[in-house]
């Protein structure tokens, strides 16, 4: 297939650009940037360039963009989302919904007249009503609420227009080339001889190998869904406790490196967030040709790697 896509400087787009090459797919990425990233991004981007053709400077739902979509196109992966600071209770979701859907029916309506019906949008647990926990599923956060006004909009306007609307869910990926969050912290401090702390050991969570959660979504978009049809995905793997799944990591990386790894969990006595948020679809990785070990492998290597440089 053809696939448009958007966000493919993210953590997750970048793996999921390369499944879907992987795949045989043809794979167009837009970028709002003009390529001139740094850190951990700009890695991502270049990869990015070397799997397909990019298009820098092409921000959804600008002149760009629309010119960019009367080209013939199978499906329209909408992957990128405003998420700049997006912890922040401060941070305002319905600038960043805007930005997200800006001229999506034009958008829509361009890829229609090449023969384009589907529309794949990346979905997010911090958003209401997804996954399964702790009741009632609010959002998590200003951001969660971004993502769930964008949902909602754009399952409107692709129905309204006949698209297919598919919408896969990610959790809480981790694996190498992402922002330094949870397991980069903890990889960073093993690697420094130092004793990790999680403060918050309490929240169950859904944690997934960013390679896995690719494969998943190429699966989900090489599929072959019936005009007009809803489809939903929300992959799951490690749907534990993040004082368990700090544990898992420790056992992964200790066995790898050799080195102690040690590990404290805190007394977690204030809940903001919600105490349980996971997907519902468990993933069989045999049926995906995915090796856990292997993952496990990679993850430890680039953090090696990453601490030499």
């Amino acid at each position: 297939m053809r696939i448009l896509f958007t966000g493919a400087s993210s953590f997750t787009g970048h793996w999921f650009v390369h499944e879907l090459v992987e795949a045989g797919h043809e794979v167009v990425a837009a970028f709002r940037g003009e390529g001139e990233y740094a850190g951990v991004r700009a890695m991502r981007a270049r990869l990015v360039r070397e799997l397909c053709e990019v298009r820098f400077g092409c921000r959804f739902g600008a002149d760009d963009f629309l010119a960019l979509a009367k080209a013939p196109f199978d499906v329209l992966c909408h992957h990128a989302a405003e998420v700049g600071n997006y912890r922040n209770p401060d941070f305002d979701p319905y600038r960043a919904a805007a930005a997200n859907l800006h001229r999506l029916p034009e958008v829509l309506r361009a890829l229609k007249d090449r023969g384009c019906g589907r529309l794949v949008l990346t979905g997010s647990l911090f958003e209401a009503n997804e996954g399964a926990g702790s009741a009632p599923l609010r959002a998590f956060s200003p951001y969660g609420l971004s993502k769930t006004l964008t949902a909602s909009a754009a399952e409107f306007y692709a129905d309204r227009e006949g698209f297919t609307f598919e919408k896969f869910v990610v959790p809480n990926p981790f694996g190498p080339y992402e922002e330094p969050r949870f397991t980069a912290y903890l990889m960073k401090t093993w690697l420094a001889a130092e004793t990790a702390r999680v403060q918050t050991p309490r929240y169950v969570r859904d944690n997934i190998p960013v390679s896995l959660l690719a494969r998943a979504y190429a699966e989900f978009v090489g599929a072959n869904p019936a005009p007009g049809a809803v489809r939903r995905r929300n992959p799951s793997f490690y749907p534990e406790s993040q004082g368990a799944f700090a544990e898992r990591v420790r056992r992964e990386v200790a066995t790898r490196l050799g080195l102690r790894c040690d590990l404290e969990l805190g007394q977690q006595t204030a809940f903001p967030e919600p105490v349980v948020r996971i997907n519902t679809d468990l993933l069989d990785p045999e049926a995906l040709g995915f090796s856990e070990a292997q993952a496990w492998d990679e993850f430890v290597q680039y953090y090696r790697g990453m601490a030499s440089v």
